[in-house]
């Protein structure tokens, strides 16, 4: 620094204007967007232990556990992971790699996903937030530490069997959610997403609770609240896991930039959303996001889901589902044009007879390359489908 500034700054007046200066630099710095938000009871030490018992993630196991339940677990899940990465994982990610647009939000919204994080991190690696809703609660995260000999045991074996599942025909049955996440001795739908975060090669950062105020506002769980909530013994699993229904899960890549996962446990169709209107409050407030969905029972084709259709049509530019997204009738009202992939030739299940015929006239209308991975369900027929929903260009 020249001398003769460092005697301007010497002078009490330069002082305070060098300090104003600085003041008013400081103030338009921007927070981190991955930032730890301030506030909430801490349960990262919890997280990491579920990911290392649970989903089997490289971190070691806490103390206390048994080795050879934990080896027997973890042999199953380990080689459920590997299979999945190969057979679906990869297939999947080259082609959203190559049909993604790269100007996308960074703002994930994916309604009915279940347990289902890893679809999401396929479809969009780069995102900066995403948000899943579903019937099922992430689940209380106290209870890894209750459990011992054949209780363990039991709970490890229903993660077990519905991730083989999901990771098998690349959806989950809405029954099996019931028994396994709101019932659960373990919070399974947190494990599940552990374990996406495991396979797709990420790190916990932090892991927080919360619930939506009356605006839609985050309000995560502090000290106080969790130390009120029932443990193990003095409540039903689906009761405490309701009062842990919403989960943030803070995520990296080693050396990477921090993203962000949050589950909300909510029942999506218009009386509930009618009755409770914090969720969609929350995701209005996102603004344009990119969208997801699929395994979704047709409920989007339904009159009774049709807020969340409507959300969807109203806040997406670009979004992928299988047949159970949103179907022409209301997408192309609305702006939207579609792409195709697969075969679809009717819905497996009842619950889509309403459609049906609209989406094999868009799928005949444009025929694609067979698709080599299964998205969500399959049509009547066992093919493999996938649909592309994005916004006209002005």
């Amino acid at each position: 620094m020249r001398r003769s500034m460092l005697l301007a700054l010497s002078t009490p007046l330069a002082l305070l204007a060098l300090l104003a200066m600085t003041t008013s630099l400081l103030a338009d710095v921007k927070p981190n967007a991955g930032a730890a938000a301030p506030g909430g009871h801490d349960f990262t030490a919890d997280g990491k232990a579920l990911l290392a018992v649970g989903a089997c993630g490289n971190v070691p196991a806490p103390d206390g556990f048994d080795a050879k339940v934990l080896a027997a677990h973890c042999e199953i899940i380990k080689k459920t992971q590997t299979d999945y990465l190969t057979r679906w994982v990869k297939p999947a990610r080259s082609f959203f790699a190559e049909h993604v647009p790269g100007d996308v939000s960074k703002k994930v919204v994916y309604p009915f996903a279940g347990g289902d994080l890893s679809t999401a991190l396929t479809v969009y690696p780069d995102a900066d937030e995403i948000t899943t809703l579903s019937l099922e609660p992430a689940g209380d995260p106290r209870d890894l530490g209750q459990l011992k000999g054949a209780a363990l045991d039991a709970a490890l074996k229903k993660v077990e069997y519905e991730l083989r599942f999901l990771y098998r025909v690349n959806f989950s049955n809405t029954i099996n959610m019931i028994d396994a996440m709101r019932q659960g001795s373990l919070p399974t739908q947190m494990i599940f997403g552990l374990s996406a975060l495991t396979i797709h090669g990420y790190e916990i950062v932090s892991v927080r609770y919360f619930r939506l105020e009356a605006d839609g506002a985050i309000h995560y769980l502090d000290d106080a609240e969790v130390a009120a909530a029932p443990v193990a013994g003095k409540a039903k699993p689906e009761v405490r896991n309701r009062i842990f229904a919403n989960v943030e899960i803070q995520f990296k890549k080693p050396g990477g930039r921090v993203q962000i996962y949050r589950h909300i446990q909510q029942n999506l169709d218009n009386e509930h959303l009618k009755a409770d209107p914090r969720v969609l409050k929350h995701l209005e407030a996102k603004g344009t996001i990119a969208g997801m969905t699929k395994a979704a029972s047709y409920l989007l084709s339904w009159d009774s889901f049709s807020l969340m259709r409507d959300y969807l049509t109203g806040h997406a530019t670009w979004m992928v589902s299988d047949a159970t997204g949103v179907a022409p009738k209301w997408g192309k009202a609305a702006g939207f044009e579609y792409e195709t992939y697969g075969t679809f030739t009717g819905p497996h299940i009842p619950a889509g007879g309403s459609i049906s015929r609209e989406w094999r006239t868009q799928f005949e209308s444009a025929p694609r390359p067979a698709l080599a991975f299964r998205f969500g369900y399959y049509d009547k027929a066992f093919t493999n489908h996938l649909v592309i929903m994005r916004k006209k260009k002005a």
